[in-house]
């Protein structure tokens, strides 16, 4: 897969981490739970990271700096799917970790993919 459809892809993944990110922002459970308002920051930070890469559609950019950051947005996936039973069992948040979790998947996939191009 090229750099570019690598960099398109992921960002279809990257607007379901953005609405988990987003639900996460406004739930009262934010207000309460560190940890929640620590993964929200990190799906921030990501998505702050790749903006001006994305406006310039600069694929090579966009990927090295998805790349900078995969580690910390998984690790934020892994703690929320972690600590999301102990938050609410509501199909909300059942349902945005689900989500995340699988973009996050996703986007490693396409990572891989990406790199198995330039082998």
């Amino acid at each position: 897969m090229s750099p570019r459809e690598a960099m398109c892809r992921i960002d279809v993944e990257l607007s379901h981490v953005w609405m988990v990110r987003t639900f996460l922002k406004h739930c009262d459970e934010a207000e309460e739970e560190e940890q929640v308002q620590e993964i929200q920051r990190t799906l921030y930070d990501t998505m702050h990271a790749l903006g001006s890469s994305w406006q310039q559609q600069d694929a090579v950019a966009y990927l090295r700096q998805i790349r900078k950051k995969f580690a910390k947005l998984r690790r934020a996936a892994d703690k929320f799917t972690d600590i999301q039973p102990e938050i609410s069992g509501h199909t909300n948040f059942r349902m945005a970790a689900q989500s995340l979790r699988e973009a996050v998947q996703r986007i490693s996939e396409i990572l891989g993919a990406e790199s198995d191009r330039d082998a």
